[in-house]
């Protein structure tokens, strides 16, 4: 709202113009809660797990953390520059359903590494820094009332070093690694016989900042389960049956996107004939902006969505509201796609950020050009480099994390941080509560093709079809969340069974290009509300 206000003075009349902004947090869609105070880590990585627990992960080298690993449990590395005898916790195990934080203990050097979860529900964790660099971990997730902790494998490692590499879980259930600083080559766990396997593409997108790390990689729904691979500015589709790259897609204008130039990318919503996979890929920073040191460079707001199925794919670009790097995209369970987290200025790297960006963004899809973005409440708390952001099976969306200094430093513009926060979409809005499904029954287990029933109830009645989605849980670090997807199931009509349920037949994917093999989040969604998620296994 804008107001008037004349001041008269003798022979002068003084018109300010007040622009009073009447626009408050309230009235923005979205709720934020503070959900513990000190998780004694910041994590650089993160994961929410089938028991409803959540890894948070950094790396070993970095000193002292806030967290003690307990009684008698150190990490002895003679060649660490600052703790010989390590006596903290740089994971821990934060447990939803108590707020409660457990330490882990991780023996080699995580930092900037990779991971996803196999389809056995153990999360894969693969190479980092210095005695990280070839490393394989597994965290087998347990129930919270257990003490499951990180293991290091001992019969295999990497065939490559890989620090900054991207994981994709395939259709059969093995993992493929993408790059890496310095390695242009990908492989595969459980390892195949050909080793890693030269990969061009990574070579020719490298620059003098090399934007090809991180590389965002999305299992795409085709025949076979192909790979759309984007670094810098460029993406191919990549056959990993023959590791060949078999389709060469247009470039993406607006300069670099992947580390460290900070844009981010999701993969949106699987649904229909299962035959088209939409990709979007938004913000960025100024191309050179790394290695200039550009810290209060504008970040750029574009965004571009391809049709990576498509016989003659072109990118349709379109603005975001505020410029942003370092975001996270999070698939929300309606289909829509967070955007949260980051800056407006600088670029991925140590202390190379300014300008928080404290808006979240709702990418809404299905919306024409122009009206697809909605500015949602801001928070409070900078979450810059090194944040993550992961969805929760009550819907709400996790935030950790964010230290852009080389050691904790607390004493500082953006200090690292502990405070673990929630933000809730608008349909966790109490004024939508009476159109919150219930899952009453589902499966624990299914098979591809299967046919099942789901049981569910409303407070209202059902107007219209409840959808069935179903969420992976992805390993989310550095903007971009590896291995994450949605998939809207096949259903049919919501049909009363007379005891105050609905039955709701669906139909899970035919193969594992749709929904690889693994643990998935599965919600009811109703007009756009979805129920608290439950865990359900899809096998071959």
């Amino acid at each position: 709202m804008a107001e008037l206000v004349r001041y008269n003075a003798p022979g002068i009349v003084v018109i300010v113009i007040l622009l009073l902004f009447s626009i408050t947090r309230a009235d923005l869609p979205g709720t934020w809660e503070l959900i513990v105070q000190d998780a004694g880590i910041a994590s650089m990585h993160t994961a929410v797990t089938r028991f409803n627990t959540v890894v948070l992960l950094d790396r070993t080298n970095i000193g002292p953390s806030r967290k003690a690993l307990g009684k008698h449990r150190c990490r002895k590395d003679p060649n660490d520059a600052v703790l010989k005898r390590d006596c903290y916790a740089h994971s821990v195990l934060f447990d939803l359903g108590t707020n409660q934080i457990r330490p882990l203990m991780i023996q080699t050097d995580t930092w900037c590494s990779s991971g996803q979860f196999l389809s056995d529900g153990s999360l894969l964790q693969t190479g980092g820094d210095r005695d990280g660099f070839k490393k394989i971990r597994k965290f087998e997730p347990c129930d919270p009332n257990e003490t499951c902790d990180w293991v290091e494998l001992q019969d295999t490692e990497l065939i490559t070093g890989r620090w900054y590499a991207s994981n994709q879980i395939l259709p059969d259930g093995s993992v493929i690694i993408v790059g890496g600083r310095g390695t242009n080559t990908v492989e595969y766990y459980p390892p195949r016989e050909n080793g890693a396997v030269p990969f061009q593409f990574l070579a020719d997108v490298e620059d003098k900042q090399m934007d090809n790390l991180y590389p965002y990689v999305h299992l795409l729904p085709d025949d076979g389960g192909n790979l759309f691979i984007f670094a810098n500015s460029r993406a191919v589709k990549y056959d990993h049956r023959t590791n060949a790259v078999v389709k060469e897609y247009p470039p993406l204008i607006g300069g670099p996107r992947n580390y460290p130039s900070g844009g981010s990318s999701a993969m949106l919503a699987i649904q229909g004939d299962f035959a088209t996979a939409e990709i979007l890929i938004c913000g960025g920073a100024q191309s050179g902006a790394f290695t200039a040191r550009a810290v209060d460079a504008p970040a750029h707001g574009t965004c571009g969505r391809i049709v990576a199925t498509a016989p003659d794919p072109a990118w349709v670009t379109e603005e975001m509201p505020f410029g942003r790097i370092m975001g996270d995209m999070v698939n929300l369970p309606t289909g829509e796609i967070l955007i949260i987290n980051g800056a407006q200025a600088g670029t991925q790297g140590f202390e190379m950020g300014s300008d928080p960006c404290l808006y979240p963004l709702l990418y809404r899809p299905d919306q024409p050009i122009g009206l697809r973005f909605m500015t949602l409440n801001p928070g409070t708390v900078p979450r810059m480099y090194h944040s993550t952001a992961n969805l929760l099976p009550d819907g709400r969306i996790l935030l950790a994390g964010s230290n852009p200094h080389y050691f904790y430093k607390f004493n500082a513009e953006f200090p690292t941080e502990l405070r673990i926060e929630a933000f809730s979409p608008e349909y966790l809005s109490q004024d939508r509560a009476n159109l919150r499904p219930e899952l009453r029954e589902i499966p624990q287990i299914v098979r591809y093709g299967e046919v099942f029933d789901v049981f569910v109830t409303v407070p209202l009645p059902v107007v219209e079809t409840i959808q069935i989605n179903w969420g992976s849980a992805p390993f989310a670090t550095h903007s971009f969340s590896q291995g994450q997807r949605l998939v809207k199931l096949t259903v049919g009509p919501s049909i009363p069974d007379g005891e105050g349920r609905y039955r709701i037949q669906c139909t899970a994917p035919l193969n594992g290009a749709v929904s690889p093999p693994g643990y998935y989040m599965a919600f009811a969604v109703n007009q756009g509300v979805p129920s608290v998620a439950r865990w359900i296994r899809i096998v071959i």
